[in-house]
């Protein structure tokens, strides 16, 4: 689904994780690198990934930095994966931030001890 001119695979705010797709269009590698995530997300728990898409084309900054490498994954904003994605390796990531991310406390007006 496309938002606010970027892909959103979920929209779902209480994810665990989060995974950018840095991208642009025309591109080959692009376009396997969101299959091979759009099947390994589809295989998780509906809320465990909010996936994003944003295009170099429309982002200075992100064609600055990523120009040469894209395809770009980040997982919660760290380098995963450039040029090629391995659905085995994303899973693994996917499954390692799962099992680190802590619980979120529903009650903010909780006073801490």
């Amino acid at each position: 689904m496309i938002r606010d001119g970027r892909f959103v695979f979920s929209g779902r705010m209480d994810a665990v994780a989060t995974l950018t797709i840095i991208s642009k269009p025309d591109c080959h590698l692009c376009d396997v690198a969101r299959e091979i995530v759009e099947t390994v997300v589809a295989d998780l728990p509906e809320d465990a990934v909010e996936v994003e898409e944003f295009s170099i084309l429309d982002d200075p900054l992100l064609f600055e930095q990523w120009w040469e490498k894209i395809p770009v994954v980040l997982i919660d904003d760290q380098l995963h994966a450039h040029w090629r994605l391995s659905p085995e390796r994303l899973r693994a990531a996917l499954a390692d931030a799962q099992a680190t991310a802590s619980p979120v406390d529903s009650n903010p007006r909780k006073e801490s001890a």
